[in-house]
């Protein structure tokens, strides 16, 4: 005989609000049927005593055995001696409404092909974290129980400092390093702790909408600064934005054109902050996943001066619902970012530090990264091989989970994205990244977090979208 789950489930989520008005046993009835009915109530789930019900929704103990009594003369529960009422094992089930469209294509689920930073977490990643987390859960430390250091654990912060200093040529120590929750964190932190609202911060144009809308929310002046095949236009910058506070660059890999900021203006860029007394924002979202040869080194690396904050996280590399990032403070601006730390929130959360510091330190961390980058690697090349010879232009990246799919000529690029979401294909528009530049237009697609055949399905049916409706899709 199957074993019956008695446990009781969390009734103060489900107990039902009444009407006000008609016979309380048919309104009770109705409102265990619904729950029944739409599976919140699931088979075998054990129902609270008539007593119990009365009791909290304030009606007589009659009534509530009278709606118990319907629901068993309709086949809904089943009432065991000695154990009490069950949801019973074959009830109707009322179909499910349909999620938005919108809604769902947000939810890791419901991503389409082509969306961008949906990561690769294997089952080999994801066994190996399990069984660390486990292992830190049955014996917790008491980093768990008290209120931690605002920079996050040691542990964590010596094995973020000890890769960065080995695969980035990051110049830093453990006390420079601040865990976030991400990059949009360490952003935050570092706006209120180092900038005032109405400084101006050159934003490489395009660039990154997230960090953009996040500098615009915290008062400050973006001005965008042109991107050509060297990189963010120093230059350019001095001349649109002499007075500019920071600069927020994506040196290795820029967001979203691909390209990387040469050493010429790499010196360039630190000299001037040398000269403005400014500081560097180098977001180093994907420097993980190159293809052609060793990562470029830092930014950071190469500055003498302490003018760049390196920021990175783990969604991208490993996967976004860890929530932690990090930041390589200058040493002047360690303790005014750790005010804002302590006045927010005081300390990150400790539940995933010491097993992700053991994922790093015992090897799991280098593995999963190779695996990732020959599954992007493969994933790039099929979603360019479907695109080829069509209506877009699609140079291969060398680096990164992200292609750029430029318009035909007079074609923008609202008409293309339409035309991808009818075909199941997901991205961004490359024109709604722009600050203050003329928008070029195309399409920025991911290619990682989806099996290389589904990427190429859903782009060889935007590319045959694109070639049947071509007498239609111009300005």
């Amino acid at each position: 005989m199957e074993k019956k789950r008695t446990n009781p489930i969390d009734w103060s989520l489900l107990i039902p609000v009444l009407p006000e008005e008609g016979p309380r046993r048919i309104a009770l009835y109705q409102a265990l049927r619904r729950l029944i009915e739409s599976g919140q109530l699931p088979p075998g789930a054990k129902l609270p005593t008539t007593r119990d019900l009365a009791g909290r929704l304030g009606v007589s103990r009659g009534a509530a055995v009278a709606s118990f009594e319907m629901l068993l003369a309709d086949g809904f529960v089943e009432a065991r001696t000695g154990a009490g009422t069950f949801v019973a094992d074959a009830v109707p089930l009322l179909a499910r409404p349909k999620p938005d469209e919108r809604m769902r294509a947000g939810l890791p689920e419901g991503a389409l092909p082509g969306t961008l930073g949906v990561s690769m977490a294997d089952e080999q990643t994801m066994a190996a974290f399990r069984n660390l987390l486990m292992k830190d859960l049955a014996r917790p430390g008491a980093a768990h129980f008290t209120y931690g250091d605002s920079r996050g654990g040691w542990g964590l912060r010596n094995e973020v400092a000890n890769y960065l200093r080995a695969a980035r040529g990051v110049r830093c120590h453990p006390d420079q390093i601040l865990l976030t929750a991400g990059t949009q964190q360490a952003l935050d932190f570092i706006m209120r702790g180092a900038m005032a609202p109405g400084d101006a911060i050159w934003m490489e144009d395009p660039g990154y909408p997230m960090a953009h809308q996040a500098f615009r929310a915290a008062g400050m002046r973006v001005v965008g600064v042109p991107v050509d095949g060297e990189g963010i236009d120093i230059a350019a910058g001095e001349r649109i934005a002499p007075d500019a506070r920071v600069a927020y660059v994506t040196p290795s890999h820029q967001f979203p054109l691909g390209v990387t900021l040469s050493m010429r203006r790499r010196l360039a860029l630190i000299e001037w902050a040398r000269r403005a007394d400014a500081f560097i924002i180098e977001d180093d979202y994907d420097s993980e996943f190159r293809f052609a040869g060793p990562p470029l080194s830092s930014l950071q690396g190469i500055d003498g001066e302490g003018r760049v904050i390196y920021v990175g996280s783990f969604s991208k590399a490993l996967f976004p619902g860890l929530r932690v990032g990090y930041a390589v403070l200058p040493e002047r601006l360690v303790d005014p970012i750790l005010a804002v730390r302590f006045h927010s929130d005081r300390f990150p959360s400790t539940l995933v530090e010491a097993p992700l510091a053991r994922f790093i330190a015992e090897g799991h961390f280098a593995r999963h990264l190779r695996r990732a980058r020959r599954k992007a690697r493969v994933a790039r090349d099929a979603l360019v091989a479907a695109l080829s010879g069509s209506a877009v232009t699609v140079h291969p990246p060398d680096q990164g989970l992200h292609l750029i799919a430029l318009s035909p000529e007079d074609v923008e690029d609202h008409v293309l994205e339409a035309a991808a979401r009818h075909a199941g294909l997901g991205g961004r528009k490359l024109s709604s990244m722009y600050v203050d530049a003329e928008p070029r237009h195309g399409m920025v697609l991911g290619y990682s977090g989806f099996a290389p055949q589904v990427l190429a399905d859903a782009a060889t049916r935007w590319r045959h979208a694109l070639e049947t409706g071509s007498d239609r899709i111009s300005r």
